[in-house]
């Protein structure tokens, strides 16, 4: 009797068993394709659309205080979405080949990337942002580089103390598949200061124009 009932208990259990192995086969697969298989992609697409709602947030912001007269400049995000999405590749590599010529994980390796990070990959990404940005707005050379003079100084001031920590993190405990993205997380929170200092003075400009 007891070998009967753990045969019928082992019956029903059995399509559940098979159901939750066919979902982690399946999230395997996924995570196979995505961190591994089509990594430049993943990165490429995470940093597009992170970048894209970092200044969908600030819109939001904005829109409630009555500076912006429509909820979503959809234009805008999208210049926003364009860029990311061509820094990801840009930070792909990049950290590859910091791993390939500082392979070894301690403290001090990681103060060294973190250094690499705030002198060399930091400015480099500010002056593409400023220049992939002004040209998708049709921008003449002088004003792009106008701007990049105004506002380069404080992003670069907000990067250099919101970013070391959490590169501590990530260059201390992470593997490098995994970066990019980690980063692209953190950026949805530094692009809603980035993409303030990037349009304050437009959205003045345009609640003035507004009042006249």
């Amino acid at each position: 009797m007891l070998r009967v009932r753990c045969f019928k208990i082992r019956q029903i259990i059995r399509p559940f068993m098979m159901q939750k192995r066919m979902k982690s086969a399946l999230s395997r697969s996924w995570f196979q394709f995505l961190f591994h298989e089509n990594l430049l992609m993943t990165n490429s697409l995470t940093s597009g659309f992170f970048m894209a709602i970092g200044d969908l947030i600030i819109q939001e912001i904005e829109f409630r205080n009555g500076l912006l007269s429509e909820k979503y400049n959809w234009a805008r995000a999208t210049q926003m979405l364009i860029v990311g999405g061509m820094l990801g590749p840009m930070h792909h590599y990049y950290y590859i080949k910091l791993d390939k010529l500082i392979p070894k994980v301690n403290l001090k390796t990681v103060f060294i990337k973190i250094a690499a990070d705030q002198f060399v990959c930091a400015p480099l990404t500010i002056l593409f942002f400023f220049f992939g940005m002004g040209v998708l707005e049709n921008k003449p050379l002088q004003e792009i580089s106008d701007e990049i003079k105004l506002k380069f100084k404080y992003v670069y001031m907000g990067d250099c103390i919101f970013w070391p920590p959490v590169q501590f993190i990530n260059f201390y405990y992470l593997p490098t598949p995994y970066r990019v993205v980690y980063i692209n997380l953190a950026t949805l929170i530094f692009d809603v200061y980035l993409a303030y200092i990037k349009h304050y003075d437009s959205v003045d400009t345009n609640n003035k124009d507004e009042t006249k």
